[in-house]
């Protein structure tokens, strides 16, 4: 685990009075211990195919680490005319949040200055946007993403779908205490004052964070047979079916339901929701399906599509390069080289430039050609 050479037994702040660009609502300082960071980040990795915890991030915790030491080099990066870009990448890529925390620390004891805030003023664009998110300790920044997905003009349910339908059970309860303390505010009910419908429901009950555990031999069929009957075979779609059995059954039991599933309708999962369903709801279902089936095959497609086409969404690249690369990037770049006709470090590289470029092919770890 990227944390066994780096203990920290202060406690660290859990949300900089400056967290991310774009951000209108004043962050207060709310103290988490190191431990309960820890968890998250351990949360994140108990993978659905044997819910055992291995790392299987492309950035790891240097062995020879001192944050006094990297507090003074970023400090001297900033120093006078002109920015060393390449100086703060290199460094912060080679270190993990955790010890990120502690140069956080480092720099305000040594300069009477915040780092993020230093490095916002002298950063800009998506770099900016980047590097000051892998400042950000992960729980505080799904916290935030969630926050601003519903707070901000319109609602993002892309934000919400990907959040909620990729982050362990425990992760996701850790996320609506977290939102409770920062922002004084309950996060379901500002989700369901947000959404509608049986996508508020989904939302609703995966924020409950209560999936049963393991496989129900017994429920197998018939959650295929409920599935089918409420769907394909059917005038109409029975959603309320879909979204109580994808929403409450565990990923190990739901991978038998869905072989079940082809059996019995001749097609997979994914093509019923995407006949039977539309819109926000579709899009939460096929999330929940394809987490259920493989987190890092779910990502992988997330970021081709990030990338494909005109234009890139920089918000969804940044997002899932900077949340995964501690956890599985290195099993999200297997599974992009198996699902497309590229790595996933040549589409980055066809696809950005400049620091901005160089910090996120870091991120990835290497080309998979």
């Amino acid at each position: 685990m990227p944390f066994s050479k780096t203990r920290l037994e202060v406690s660290q702040p859990f949300f900089s009075s400056s967290l991310l660009p774009g951000s209108h609502c004043p962050l207060t300082e709310l103290h988490l211990t190191a431990a309960t960071q820890r968890s998250y980040f351990s949360a994140h990795i108990l993978t659905p195919q044997n819910d055992k915890m291995a790392s299987r991030g492309t950035v790891k915790a240097s062995l020879n680490f001192n944050a006094t030491t990297d507090a003074e080099a970023l400090y001297k990066a900033m120093k006078g005319l002109g920015t060393d870009e390449a100086a703060i990448l290199q460094l912060l890529v080679a270190r993990s949040n955790a010890q990120r925390q502690q140069i956080k620390t480092a720099y305000k004891t040594l300069f009477g200055k915040d780092l993020v805030d230093d490095l916002k003023s002298e950063l800009t664009g998506k770099f900016e946007t980047l590097i000051v998110s892998l400042m950000t300790p992960p729980l505080a920044y799904d916290v935030t993403l969630l926050h601003k997905a519903i707070k901000g003009a319109g609602t993002n349910e892309k934000v919400l779908v990907e959040v909620l339908a990729s982050r362990t059970p425990q992760q996701v309860k850790d996320i609506v205490t977290a939102y409770r303390q920062e922002y004084d505010a309950v996060l379901e009910e500002d989700i369901a004052g947000d959404t509608s419908g049986h996508f508020k429901r989904l939302l609703v009950i995966l924020l409950q964070a209560n999936r049963q555990k393991g496989i129900q031999q017994e429920y197998i069929e018939v959650d295929a047979q409920a599935l089918f009957k409420a769907g394909e075979q059917k005038f109409g779609t029975d959603e309320q079916s879909f979204v109580t059995i994808l929403g409450n059954r565990s990923a190990e039991h739901l991978r038998k339901v869905f072989d079940a599933y082809m059996k019995l309708a001749g097609f997979e999962m994914e093509e019923s929701i995407k006949r039977e369903t539309s819109g926000s709801l579709k899009d939460l279902l096929l999330a929940v399906v394809k987490c259920a089936r493989s987190v890092p095959a779910y990502f992988a497609e997330t970021l081709y599509y990030a990338m494909k086409g005109a234009g890139t969404d920089d918000d969804t690249l940044i997002r899932v390069m900077v949340s995964r690369s501690e956890v599985d990037m290195l099993d999200i770049r297997t599974e992009f080289r198996r699902m497309f006709a590229c790595s996933l470090f040549s589409m980055i590289k066809g696809d950005t430039g400049g620091d901005y470029q160089k910090t996120l092919l870091l991120l990835c770890g290497g080309d998979d050609a």
